[in-house]
């Protein structure tokens, strides 16, 4: 039985609000009364092992940051995050050289990729719990344009290498108070398997007509230049005039790259900010069952002022049937990211904390971990 849960747009807003503020706001973000505490805490559980992990590069940056937190609180603890790309990590995991996998997509059922977690697993299921919202930014290096707009349709010619000049026709019909140079588009994706990939390639899909099917890896046909991870899009892109890509907004902030406004589907031109993402994440649904919290993007949302290419990140491990010692240091390190504080830790680095009524379930999964 699906879950059914529309995400309240006041909630969401308020909760992504935090991201460009940074101030803990407890009507619109997270209820600090409900909210277990943070593990790791001063005077906690005394934890101590290796927790390893593996996975989706855009949520390095949040990984990092509460790694420094609960190793802090928790000196006895060392989490080993390898940010090898989504693909890798959810392989790692089903594998089972890893404690959970960071990934940008949920488990994929047409890869078989939930029956293989599960089989990991032995003793219990696989399940994706979503840890933070990240806005995917259109990314550019084109001086002398500084306010560049562009459509789901000419996105995907660019990509699909149909667009080879940023003068060309379609360009200027985006922009028609621009000056726009001849300067080859050089157009970079992933080179590996990543979930900013799927999720970018859905919403061609979507809302462009995109001819191949949506994955975690970017499909060679389409041509262009691979960089790995999503650093490694950041700094292609920083190096080369006429470059374009897409990468999750910490890395395009991080690097003070130019972000294009992008149309959503009523043609509204809509600038990447906290706000305008949470009315595409308003359209959220969660879809798994019982623990497992995989959710459903609308990329196509006519909804005035909606930002369209919004991506979740995972994390995925055992509800059941890790080792006693995984277990037990994955639910306090997975408790400590699902909190307040937690939460309230990624609103200075590009990603938004999860609002309130997602928050709820992912603390109540997480509980159920063991």
């Amino acid at each position: 039985m699906k879950y059914a849960g529309r995400l309240a747009a006041a909630a969401i807003a308020g909760v992504l609000s935090l991201a460009a503020c940074g101030t803990d706001d407890n009507n619109g973000g997270t209820d600090t009364a409900s909210a277990p505490a943070p593990a790791g805490s001063a005077g906690s559980d005394g934890l101590s092992g290796t927790i390893n992990a593996a996975g989706s590069s855009a949520q390095a940056n949040a990984i990092a940051e509460w790694k420094k937190s609960f190793q802090g609180a928790n000196p006895g603890v060392s989490i080993n995050y390898q940010p090898s790309g989504s693909g890798a990590g959810v392989q790692s995991f089903i594998q089972g050289t890893i404690a959970f996998a960071g990934s940008d997509s949920a488990l994929k059922d047409d890869k078989g990729e939930p029956a293989q977690a599960d089989a990991r697993c032995k003793t219990g299921k696989a399940i994706n719990l979503p840890m933070v919202i990240g806005p995917v930014a259109v990314v550019y290096n084109l001086p002398g344009v500084d306010s560049l707009q562009l459509s789901p349709q000419t996105i995907g010619d660019i990509f699909n290498s149909k667009i080879t000049k940023w003068d060309d026709a379609a360009i200027k019909k985006d922009n028609p108070d621009a000056k726009l140079p001849s300067t080859p588009i050089q157009a970079f994706h992933r080179s590996d398997e990543s979930g900013t990939s799927d999720n970018f390639t859905k919403f061609l899909k979507t809302t462009a007509g995109w001819p191949y099917e949506p994955a975690k890896a970017f499909p060679a046909e389409a041509k262009g230049q691979g960089a790995k991870g999503s650093d490694g899009i950041a700094q292609a892109v920083k190096g080369a005039e006429g470059a374009i890509s897409y990468v999750e907004l910490s890395f395009a902030e991080n690097s003070g790259l130019t972000k294009a406004k992008v149309a959503n589907g009523s043609g509204e031109f809509v600038e990447l900010t906290p706000e305008s993402a949470a009315k595409t994440v308003e359209a959220a649904e969660v879809q798994g069952t019982g623990n497992d919290l995989k959710l459903s993007i609308d990329y196509a949302t006519k909804a005035a002022g909606a930002y369209p290419i919004v991506l979740v990140t995972y994390e995925i491990t055992c509800e059941k049937g890790l080792s006693a010692e995984d277990s037990k240091l994955v639910k306090s390190f997975l408790t400590y990211t699902a909190s307040d504080e937690g939460q309230t830790a990624l609103t200075g680095l590009g990603y938004a904390p999860l609002p309130a009524t997602l928050v709820a379930k992912v603390r109540t999964a997480v509980e159920a971990i063991s």
